[in-house]
């Protein structure tokens, strides 16, 4: 299936997020509820930071003793981490799901930094999970039905290599699992083009500020009109309308 869209699609898109900044932008709205935009959202987000060393992001997140609990990690990279929060923490045996920035190698990176392309990383999020629950196979297909893998540039509205997917694997087995299902994708999947999501050995993984985490629940509203407007939801309900 081509993720090419006609002009006059490309403004209908333009028209529902109007009154948002494309892509996971910093608004009034995810620092206090209020619907209202921002007229300088990086500035504001930047000053709020500042008053409030705990919302800061940049902290790499710690798991210590992930054996011992009986749980694991897996890191995915969709597009904007907002959307890709929802998919997981709707599985039984997932126990946390955090937005953070990764794949990149600067050291605490801030929201403002990566989402104007000024660091290496892209958002992702890293998730906590018991294997003996779901298992790292029923993450990937949860994955690739999250977001577009034949576009490595971006997702949906979000352009740019801060919004490029990936499958980041804390081991072999991980890594060996992530390939076949890739490969299944691209053998049996509804794509007409390739599958171009890379698989890579996970990178340190930092926490994005707090207003991020939970966005979808905290704003909802919001958040359905970004989903929507950016063609995510649209793209998906029509490549696995089959299914």
């Amino acid at each position: 299936m081509s993720r090419q869209l006609l002009p006059t699609a490309w403004f209908a898109i333009l028209l529902l997020i109007a009154g948002l900044v494309a892509g996971c932008q910093p608004s009034e709205t995810h620092r206090n509820g209020d619907a209202a935009q921002s007229e300088q959202p990086g500035a504001a987000v930047d000053q709020a930071d500042q008053e409030s060393p705990a919302r800061r992001g940049g902290t790499e997140l710690s798991t210590p003793d992930l054996e011992s609990e009986g749980l694991a990690r897996a890191t995915f990279a969709g597009g904007c981490f907002w959307c890709m929060e929802p998919p997981f923490e709707r599985l039984e045996g997932v126990v946390s799901v955090t937005s953070g920035y990764t794949d990149g190698p600067e050291e605490a990176p801030t929201y403002s930094e990566v989402s104007s392309g000024q660091t290496g990383h892209t958002e992702a999020v890293e998730l906590l999970y018991n294997p003996d629950i779901v298992s790292y196979d029923e993450l990937l297909t949860v994955f690739w039905r999250a977001h577009d893998p034949t576009d490595l540039e971006g997702q949906f509205a979000d352009r740019g290599s801060q919004y490029r997917p990936g499958v980041y694997t804390h081991n072999d087995l991980q890594r060996e699992q992530a390939e076949a299902s890739k490969a299944a994708l691209e053998a049996e999947g509804p794509f007409d083009e390739p599958i171009v999501t890379p698989i890579k050995p996970a990178r340190p993984f930092w926490i994005a500020e707090e207003y991020h985490q939970d966005y979808y629940k905290k704003n909802p509203t919001p958040y359905q009109r970004y989903y929507e407007g950016s063609g995510r939801k649209g793209f998906l309900e029509r490549t696995w309308s089959a299914d």
